[in-house]
């Protein structure tokens, strides 16, 4: 007998819509997402012992001599998949991975994010996040062939994506996520679709659920959804810029202070806050934008930021106070701009976090803001001239200072820190043995 009402909740649902088969998903360290199916008979005992798996088989996860792994379901993430037949329906759970001796995997990104959150927990504070991923949708995975010429929050038949954007959002809203905003980016065939903001552990699984959707109805479509940083050479990237904010215990937002002498309704919290961010980020840069590709989306005269600055107006800043309700305390928060949707979510929200918590403790100090300049256009030379730090050049400058950061293992362990440091100099030593089409058109005729 189930004495755990979400529980209880998930096997009468199951039961009364036709469930027949529940996929228990967590993600490997690299946030690629793995899945199994389990029959409606499993459950009860996938509550109480979990359900064995080869971790041996998970990219980061272990060794085959310690392979054994358990994934427990968390009943409060049962959803049934919308966009299978309601009939011989199918459910989804997220777990957390755990060893046979009952302990937390600490290779599960989500453990690490739970183990984060409760940091920050235990220091009064929920860590709310809200973030705005941007796609593009192509003709096929084979290549980049565009679906329309549109640009910022058009909606002509320029917007050929109209229809899959509408049926993502329904699609979502279905699995209780809900969504604040759809629009089509600048490049030609780019799209955002922003989640409502919520603590960082549910937001990190509505993450993957609307990353899984989008490239599902991109599917019943026809066509090919992406989340690569940078498809395009010579357009936008995609990012995934998150909104941040702690709340105390009693539910108020702990970043807001009207009485702010600067004017932008900032308390000492949330201005240590920003500091932790900026004097952490060239050390976690490796877990927010992870792929070569990556920083092509970061390189210099581009969009998104290089440089360790925060604003209010200036978009070019690696952090942006919103002032759409410069009033509004719920509304308060701050907006990291360098992240991109490759990003594990699980983790890139935990190191965010941990620095954000780190300036908090430290009482690091804020610079001051960078409203006029905009800093984009300078490349990262001049911005050196300026004495104006900056993310990391490329992923091998990013891996290197990974490695080396006390802050990032103490955050992630041993485990999933020392398999990134590997796995990312193996992607670096790899990608710089390629000769690109750029270097022949270049060189060959003329070397």
């Amino acid at each position: 007998m189930i004495d755990n009402p979400e529980q209880d909740f998930v096997l009468k649902t199951v039961k009364g819509r036709d469930v027949h088969f529940v996929r228990l998903w967590f993600t490997d360290v690299l946030g690629g997402m793995k899945s199994f199916a389990v029959v409606p008979g499993e459950l009860e005992h996938a509550f109480a012992d979990g359900m064995g798996f080869d971790g041996s088989c998970i990219e980061g996860f272990s060794e085959s001599q310690e392979s054994d792994m358990l994934a427990f379901p968390d009943p409060s993430t049962f959803q049934v998949l919308p966009w299978r037949p309601e009939s011989n329906a199918v459910a989804r759970m997220f777990c957390d991975v755990k060893t046979p001796d009952g302990r937390p995997f600490e290779g599960d990104p989500r453990h690490v994010l739970e183990r984060t959150v409760q940091r920050a927990a235990d220091l009064g504070y929920t860590f709310n996040v809200g973030p705005e991923l941007e796609f593009f949708y192509f003709k096929d995975s084979r290549g980049t062939e565009v679906l329309d010429r549109g640009s910022y929050f058009d909606l002509t038949s320029l917007d050929y994506a109209s229809d899959l954007r509408r049926d993502t959002v329904l699609t979502l809203e279905m699995m209780g996520i809900p969504v604040e905003y759809s629009h089509h980016e600048f490049a030609p065939s780019q799209h955002e679709i922003d989640l409502r903001y919520a603590d960082a552990l549910s937001m990190a699984d509505a993450v993957m659920t609307y990353k899984l959707v989008v490239k599902e109805i991109a599917m019943k479509h026809g066509v090919y959804a992406s989340f690569m940083p940078k498809p395009l050479a010579g357009e936008s990237g995609s990012g995934m810029h998150v909104h941040q904010s702690l709340f105390d215990e009693q539910g108020r937002n702990a970043f807001f202070d009207p009485s702010d002498p600067s004017g932008y309704g900032l308390s000492a919290v949330a201005k240590r806050y920003i500091a932790g961010l900026l004097a952490y980020a060239p050390e976690f840069c490796l877990v927010t934008n992870q792929y070569v590709n990556s920083y092509k989306r970061l390189a210099s005269g581009a969009e998104a930021p290089t440089y360790l600055s925060w604003a209010k107006h200036n978009r070019a800043a690696l952090v942006r106070v919103p002032g759409y309700r410069p009033d509004s305390e719920e509304a308060c928060r701050v907006e990291l701009r360098n992240p991109d949707p490759a990003a594990n979510p699980y983790l890139a929200f935990a190191v965010m976090l941990a620095a954000g918590l780190k300036g908090i403790e430290e009482g690091l100090e804020l610079p001051p803001p960078t409203e006029t300049c905009d800093l984009c256009k300078l490349s990262r030379s001049q911005l050196r001239d300026r004495g104006v730090p900056t993310l990391p050049e490329t992923l091998g400058e990013a891996v290197e200072l990974f490695s080396r950061s006390e802050l990032m293992r103490e955050v992630l362990g041993d485990h999933i820190h020392g398999y990134l440091v590997r796995a990312k100099r193996q992607e670096w030593d790899e990608y710089q043995r390629i000769v690109t089409p750029w270097e022949l058109d270049r060189c060959l005729a003329v070397l």
